[in-house]
């Protein structure tokens, strides 16, 4: 069965960084485009990143572009989001994301929180 377990996230100050990671399972990783996304408290689910099964094309959200970076290992079944130049409104859960197979799979999410 697919499982999306997502690891890396805590408390960072503003300006900092942390590099988020998800861990994939149960399906060919490399056939299938990924996606992070992220819910802050209050507000609904939003998109922040996608990237392709190979990994030669992705994209990032306005609200994040030019500070996080989607990239991926597929030898390693790992999906990653590389956030820099943290800003307070980037707190909230960040979730990996697949559709598979006409269903979707989240992982159970990890928090990140920049605060001073």
């Amino acid at each position: 069965q697919v499982q999306l377990v997502e690891s890396g996230g805590g408390l960072v100050q503003p300006g900092g960084s942390l590099r988020l990671s998800c861990a994939a399972s149960g399906f060919t990783f490399s056939g299938y485009a990924m996606t992070w996304y992220r819910q802050a408290p209050g507000k609904e689910r939003e998109y922040v990143a996608s990237i392709s099964g190979a990994g030669g094309s992705s994209n990032v959200a306005d609200s994040v572009r030019g500070r996080f970076t989607i990239s991926r290992d597929n030898a390693k079944n790992t999906l990653y989001l590389q956030m820099n130049s943290l800003k307070p409104e980037d707190t909230a859960v960040y979730y990996c994301y697949v559709r598979k197979s006409a269903s979707d799979y989240w992982g159970q999410g990890t928090q990140v929180t920049v605060s001073s």
